[in-house]
């Protein structure tokens, strides 16, 4: 989202969510898209800017629109030592609860969306590697740029990347 929003790209965002120590540079995030599924018209707000959705949320686009789908893919173990680090700062943090059950939940929810995102016409994806945001920042403002078919501002978008942030790591 930082990205995006250096190469000029309108986001929609509520400030409600503030930087953290997890996410120093803040969330860019709009509460309203929870409703999502009981209110898929709130997504027409959404018009020409970008909107960070969950995946989860995903399948409750309404097929009276076009989207882009920007999905960021990460290795699970990095997403799972990333969120049971968050929890721990919270305090919520269960060390008993099983991490291959979630894993494999997970996983399954993922092949899900996949297949939902694979199936929509109105729905164009462009699947981004973590990993490669880290390697080739340029490449990837780039080729974000041409998926997105807006004359953004690349090397804005480029310094965006900061390797330092890159703190849960595969084990």
């Amino acid at each position: 989202m930082q990205m995006l929003a250096a190469g000029g790209v309108p986001i929609l965002s509520d400030g409600e969510r503030r930087a953290d120590v997890d996410n120093p540079r803040g969330y860019l995030e709009w509460e309203r898209i929870k409703q999502l599924p009981k209110d898929p018209s709130c997504i027409a707000e959404a018009e020409g800017k970008a909107v960070k959705v969950i995946s989860q949320l995903l399948l409750s686009l309404p097929l009276e629109h076009e989207y882009r789908v920007i999905f960021m893919q990460r290795p699970l173990p990095e997403v799972m030592a990333s969120q049971d680090e968050m929890l721990r700062r919270r305090g919520t943090f269960d060390p008993g609860e099983d991490n291959s059950v979630v894993a494999r939940a997970f996983q399954d929810h993922l092949s899900d969306v996949y297949a939902w995102l694979n199936g929509k016409p109105y729905v164009k994806v462009n699947r981004v590697q973590y990993h490669a945001v880290l390697r080739e920042p340029r490449e990837t403002a780039e080729a974000v740029a041409k998926f997105l078919e807006m004359p953004l501002d690349v090397e804005a978008m480029t310094r965006q990347v900061d390797g330092t942030l890159y703190r849960q790591r595969k084990k």
